[in-house]
């Protein structure tokens, strides 16, 4: 499976690939078919070039030995891109170095599963890049991402949709939801807006006053 089969779009989505629970072939698929750029966290390296995904970027601490050097040849022309800093994770790491590059949007994959506070924390960090990146985050049962104030979008009927507030989110209102939202509250800890759906074939408004709100779509 490579990334490099026809000639990349700059203004496609960039790619990458977290080391958390590998998501199917399909879903990858349909990622890399507008070769976008790709970026690879150290540790999953192996995992991806055992499926033949052709990387643009290694990135990571290097740490328990990890030698980067290593996929140079067989990943002509690799970027290594060391970043030490402990204060950070790699996935945040990644965006950083996507926006000193001027990328504007990246789908992320394989950030969810495994480690529990590897996925919350990769969940929860897209609010602190809303001004500069565009960040969605899939896997085999859901796309997540954050809403601006007012989000239309048609669903067809019974779509799951959860809505997660980070923080509280204030002022929300909704249209075409089985369980509406007027001038509701959302708390994380205390009240979401898990497991909504679409009531019928149409668009799903959905609007809020104040606060970071994601959406994720879902399928079972």
């Amino acid at each position: 499976m490579s990334s490099h089969h026809i000639v990349r779009d700059d203004q496609e989505p960039a790619l990458i690939i977290a080391n958390g629970a590998s998501c199917s072939i399909e879903l990858m698929g349909q990622l890399l078919e507008w070769s976008p750029y790709v970026i690879v966290l150290d540790s999953a390296m192996d995992r991806v070039l055992d499926l033949g995904v052709k990387v643009d970027v290694l990135l990571g601490d290097f740490d328990r030995d990890f030698d980067p050097d290593s996929y140079k040849d067989s990943q002509f022309p690799l970027e290594i891109i060391h970043t030490p800093d402990q204060d950070k994770t790699d996935l945040e790491k990644a965006f950083d170095f996507l926006i000193e590059k001027g990328h504007k949007a990246v789908n992320v994959i394989w950030a969810t599963g495994k480690r529990a506070d590897h996925t919350i924390t990769n969940i929860t960090n897209i609010v602190r890049y809303r001004n500069a990146l565009k960040i969605v985050i899939l896997d085999d049962h859901s796309k997540i991402f954050l809403l601006p104030q007012k989000f239309q979008k048609w669903y067809p009927k019974n779509t799951p949709l959860s809505l997660i507030p980070i923080g509280k989110v204030s002022g929300i209102h909704s249209q075409n939801l089985f369980y509406p939202l007027k001038d509701d509250e959302l708390t994380i800890g205390y009240r979401t807006g898990s497991s909504n759906h679409a009531t019928e074939d149409g668009i799903v408004v959905i609007e809020h006053q104040q606060g970071d709100l994601l959406l994720m779509e879902c399928w079972d």
